[in-house]
């Protein structure tokens, strides 16, 4: 048994185990692709204008992201060094998911901008204190040549979780208008609470811990610890991150804004059933991708596949942007796309836990949410540049879809060079994995 097996009191030996410590990623995956993709865009409708809902979704999802990136660090400094008596991590999990079920029907009793703003942020706060103990439990329990294995686990879970719901939460979101067909809504809301408690409730049986046997420490030596890094010593963690968030911020861009794009580039006449095709594309191509290319991480390294990876994806907006308004080369696009998120998150988590501090493994996959939620927020703040280039675009006269041209062309440049920074990361642990 592995030094993090034998303090946790539960190894990973059998093909279900890998199950067992990433189920919960299925559920986290399905709440927030359903509220990015689909539910939050539709909904943001009902309080702001069309010219303004670019701008308005990137705050509104910029802001709560900037809470996850706080959040995180913060919550697996604590779950690292917890002395509970069932366990360092399940007891975080647990209260983080029981607070976004009670804040999702929120969502629905929003009467205004600022309401949907605040529960929005209070999900992130709740589901970010669950995130960051579930996602410490491959470098507990998994052993370092296993890694790879068990982050394509991981990764085929939580894409499957995004897909999931999707096509069933669009259905319902198209026929969703305020006042008259509020009941759609509150059926999409209602699905995602059902899941999210059952891969919790399955998390908490399947996952076994011996009482933790950390040592807390005060609130602000806590906070003052969570966002320490030795940067000359972690000089390939760094790296790691900046990489991370630069890929990061252009599949998110592309999520984020797809119901859009596809409304006003490609017109289609269902945005919210053409964006659920479009992601369920993506996805099938993910999951084709994700378990081999977790697997080969651990033969031939993690840096080779993250590095190629997102050379795929550059392509796929490559050709977005030569045939964006024909919808079935968009398909095809979105799952080119879907195949480089898919082996990168694989290749790229495993080298994430092989970075990792001994002793600190959640407080330091806290940290990845620097680049993880850090780009996810980022990339909201090109809402405002869309609606800017849509806006001069159009009372020049010659293009009011110019914001979404200056959208792809950054895409392009994340990936590029996110692909090109991963070539830094020369460390010794890395050189023993690779």
């Amino acid at each position: 048994m592995n030094e993090a097996a034998s303090h946790t009191g539960f190894k990973v030996s059998r093909s279900i185990d890998y199950i067992k410590i990433t189920v919960f990623g299925f559920g986290l995956a399905a709440l927030w692709a359903s509220l990015h993709s689909i539910i939050l865009p539709i909904r943001l409708l009902d309080f702001v204008t069309e010219p303004e809902k670019n701008t308005y979704l990137g705050l509104l999802t910029f802001t709560g992201l900037m809470l996850a990136i706080i959040i995180q660090p913060i919550a697996g400094a604590i779950s690292d060094r917890s002395g509970l008596g069932w366990g360092r991590r399940r007891p975080y999990i647990l209260v983080g998911t029981l607070a976004v079920i009670l804040f999702l029907p929120g969502l629905g009793l929003a009467g205004s901008y600022l309401s949907l703003f605040l529960i929005y942020c209070l999900l992130q706060v709740s589901g970010n204190t669950a995130q960051s103990s579930y996602q410490a439990f491959i470098p507990d329990l998994v052993p370092e040549r296993k890694r790879g294995l068990a982050s394509g686990v991981k990764t085929l879970l939580e894409i499957a979780g995004g897909v999931a719901l999707l096509y069933p939460i669009a259905f319902f979101m198209d026929r969703y208008h305020p006042g008259q067909e509020a009941s759609w809504l509150w059926l999409a809301l209602g699905a995602l609470a059902a899941i999210l408690f059952g891969v919790t409730v399955a998390t908490m049986l399947g996952v076994k811990e011996k009482a933790g046997t950390g040592t807390q420490l005060p609130l602000l030596p806590t906070l003052y610890q969570s966002f320490k890094i030795d940067i000359k010593a972690n000089r390939d963690f760094v790296w790691f991150l900046i990489s991370r968030l630069l890929i990061l911020m252009a599949f998110t861009t592309l999520q984020t804004f797809a119901l859009y794009f596809l409304k006003d580039v490609v017109g289609v006449a269902n945005p919210a059933t053409a964006t659920a095709q479009f992601s369920i594309v993506a996805v099938l191509c993910m999951l084709a991708v994700v378990y081999p290319a977790g697997r080969l991480s651990d033969k031939v390294g993690r840096r080779p596949i993250a590095t190629v990876s997102p050379l795929v994806g550059a392509l796929g907006i490559s050709l977005i942007f030569l045939f964006q308004q024909n919808y079935l080369v968009i398909i095809f696009c979105g799952g080119l796309v879907g195949a480089s998120f898919g082996a990168f998150m694989s290749s790229n988590w495993a080298l994430a836990t092989d970075l990792v501090g001994k002793g600190e493994e959640a407080r330091y996959l806290g940290l990845t949410n620097l680049a993880t939620a850090g780009g996810a927020a980022l990339a909201r703040l090109i809402g405002p540049v869309i609606d800017f280039f849509n806006g001069y675009g159009l009372t020049q006269g010659f293009d009011p879809t110019l914001g979404y041209q200056v959208m792809l062309l950054a895409c392009f440049v994340y990936f590029v060079t996110g692909s090109a920074l991963l070539l830094k990361i020369k460390g010794r642990r890395l050189a023993e994995i690779a």
